[in-house]
C-alpha cells in the first residue's frame, strides 16, 4: 500500500520524528498531512515544503482522507486519542506508530480499536538530543533498526505496508518482534543506558568537571540530555523488564568492583576481551 503515491499520509504530532518522517515521505511524492499542537510547528513545516498542509485542531477532513496514519505521540497521549477520535478516521485506514514501548500499548490500543481499521506498531530506533520540527532532517534513519511488532491481529498486508515503510524512510535494518520480544530488547538496548547516562551525570556534582573532561564521558552520557516526562512514561511502562536488566548490570558492576578490590588482574582482564569482542558486533557496518 505504501508505495502508491496516490495515497494520502497523516502525521499526528510533529516533531522531531514526525518531521523527519515527513521530510523523506513529501520526497517520494506523498500527500503529507499533520495534525500537532503548535501553530508555529505548522507553519515552519509549511514554509519549508515538509508538508503539504496542517491543523492544530482535529480536521475531520484530514482525519477522514487518510490511508496512512503516523501517530509520533506520547504513549498516554495517543491512547487518549485513538479513544476520543477514532470514530473520524477512514474506514480501511492504517495506523502505526513510534512508540518506544509496545507490551503496554499495542494491545490496549487493539482491543479498543475499530474493526475495519487496523493497528500495526513500530518503533524507529533513532533520535537525537534535541527536539522538534526545527531539528528533523531526511537523514536520520541512516544506519538506524526499523522494529515491526505484529500481532496475530494484524493482517499481512499492513504488516507489509509497516515493512516498505522502514525501507522507504531509509532504515538500513527493517525487522519484526512480539511486543514481547521488543519491550525486552528495548529494556536492554535503549532503557538500561539511558538509566546508567542519567546515574554517571548525576552521581558526582563535583563543580567544573566540564573544563576537564575527556571524550569517553562526553559518548557514555550523550543520552543524559533527556526529555524527562516522555522517558520517565517510558521507564514505567516497561518498569518489570527494565528492574530486570538494571539488576543484571548492578550485579555485573559489583563483580567488577570485586575484581578491583581483590586485584583479581586477570578476571578484569577477560571482562575487558569479552567486552571489546562484544562491542564490535555492534558497530555500524
Amino acid at each position: 500500500m505504501i508505495v502508491d503515491i496516490s495515497k494520502n499520509i497523516l502525521i499526528v504530532g510533529l516533531g522531531l520524528l514526525g518531521g523527519s518522517y515527513a521530510r523523506v515521505l513529501k520526497r517520494f511524492g506523498f500527500h503529507i498531512s499533520a495534525i500537532t499542537k503548535e501553530q508555529s510547528s505548522i507553519d515552519y513545516a509549511l514554509q519549508e515544503s515538509i508538508i503539504d498542509e496542517g491543523s492544530t485542531e482535529l480536521d475531520k477532513k484530514m482525519i477522514g482522507k487518510a490511508d496512512l496514519v503516523i501517530f509520533a505521540l506520547y504513549p498516554h497521549i495517543f491512547v487518549e486519542w485513538i479513544a476520543k477520535n477514532q470514530h473520524l478516521l477512514k474506514s480501511g485506514a492504517i495506523l502505526t506508530d513510534v512508540t518506544g514501548v509496545k507490551g503496554s500499548i499495542v494491545y490496549t490500543i487493539q482491543k479498543m480499536l475499530r474493526e475495519d481499521v487496523e493497528f500495526i506498531a513500530a518503533h524507529p530506533m533513532a533520535g537525537r538530543e534535541v527536539s522538534g520540527v526545527e531539528n528533523s532532517t531526511d537523514k536520520m534513519f541512516s544506519g538506524a533498526n526499523y522494529i515491526v511488532t505484529p500481532t496475530e491481529k494484524n493482517t499481512p498486508e499492513a504488516i507489509n505496508t509497516c515493512l516498505e515503510l522502514g525501507r522507504l524512510l531509509g532504515f538500513s535494518n527493517v525487522t519484526t518482534l512480539s511486543p514481547e520480544e521488543h519491550d525486552e530488547m528495548i529494556g536492554f538496548l535503549s532503557q538500561l543506558t539511558h538509566c546508567i547516562a542519567i546515574t554517571l551525570m548525576t552521581c558526582n556534582d563535583k563543580e567544573h568537571m566540564e573544563k576537564f573532561t575527556g571524550d569517553s564521558f562526553r559518548d557514555l552520557t550523550r543520552i543524559a540530555r533527556i526529555n524527562d516526562l516522555m522517558w520517565s512514561e517510558l521507564f514505567v511502562a516497561n518498569k518489570e523488564v527494565l528492574l530486570t536488566q538494571m539488576d543484571l548490570f548492578m550485579n555485573k558492576f559489583k563483580e567488577l568492583q570485586t575484581m578491583l578490590e581483590t586485584e583479581d588482574i586477570d578476571g578484569m582482564r577477560k571482562m575487558m576481551r569479552h567486552s571489546t569482542q562484544r562491542r564490535a558486533l555492534f558497530d555500524k557496518k
